[in-house]
């Protein structure tokens, strides 16, 4: 399933844990898609991903805004 988070308006620590609260929710194998405007989203995104045993599948930015697709493996 794919799952859209649009997370504008939000700054540090915001865009993470709302992710983080979304993927506990999700099942193995969903991929949420994290729309956001803070500019240190996508690195923290990532960095979280990371640590979390997620998978980064996609980024794209379109002017100040950032979408990153994770996807849930574990």
């Amino acid at each position: 399933m794919r799952i859209e988070l649009d997370l504008r308006g939000l700054y540090c620590p915001m865009p993470v844990l709302r992710t983080r609260e979304e993927m506990e929710k999700a099942s193995v194998g969903d991929v949420i898609v994290v729309t956001a405007d803070d500019p240190a989203a996508e690195e923290d995104l990532k960095r979280w991903a990371k640590r979390a045993g997620h998978e980064v599948i996609d980024v794209k930015r379109e002017g100040e805004t950032i979408s990153v697709s994770i996807k849930k493996l574990g």
